[in-house]
């Protein structure tokens, strides 16, 4: 009698361990949201131009994202008001910036991210990690990096893409990013 219990036991234990490992293999992956977007476009357009213009602005959507995430939490976390005035900033013109780029997006039938990246949580994570004049400098020197990059973007976007209307876009978009980089470098003299 004890035997048929101790094999009931192994062979039920036996069923579980194999139904959890079955049910671990079907768990959803969590894919980067701009890769998930560029795949999607990738799929839709067969034209090398329109491919490239939603690569474009799948990189612009992904900077805006994560501006307008550091903005807030520069807002949130910031102890300097000069860090909070700036992050502010940072907030309303990304945003209004995304719309304007969801706007043509939708226009074009392309897909856009909707949340940070991967590589972008992991820059907002070590900065949420931080506080006080520590969290305001690393701020200051994160935001001056991105617009640097940013500027560079906008740039590439407003000579290399077929829309017209994407060029547009992107070249007021350069002024904007130029205008952050200028205001950051101050900042960032401020600190040290």
């Amino acid at each position: 009698m004890k035997s048929i219990v101790c094999i009931s036991k192994i062979v039920f234990g036996t069923g579980l361990l194999l139904l959890t490992m079955n049910s671990c293999k079907n768990e959803p992956k969590h894919e980067d949201p701009i890769q998930s977007s560029e795949k999607e476009n990738e799929t839709k357009f067969e034209k090398k131009d329109i491919a490239d213009d939603s690569g474009f602005l799948t990189q612009a959507a992904e900077l805006n994202i994560m501006e307008a995430e550091i903005g807030k939490l520069g807002y949130q976390k910031g102890i300097n008001e000069d860090v909070k005035k700036y992050a502010k900033m940072l907030i309303e013109d990304h945003s209004k910036s995304l719309e304007e780029l969801k706007t043509l997006a939708n226009e074009n039938t392309i897909t856009m991210p909707t949340s940070i990246s991967e590589a972008g949580s992991e820059k907002y994570n070590q900065l949420n990690e931080l506080s006080g004049d520590d969290f305001d400098r690393k701020f200051v020197g994160m935001v001056l990096e991105e617009h640097e990059k940013g500027v560079g973007i906008m740039t590439a976007i407003s000579q290399n893409a077929t829309n017209e209307d994407f060029k547009l876009w992107a070249s007021r978009q350069t002024s904007v990013f130029v205008k952050h980089y200028e205001e950051a470098k101050m900042l960032k003299e401020k600190f040290g």
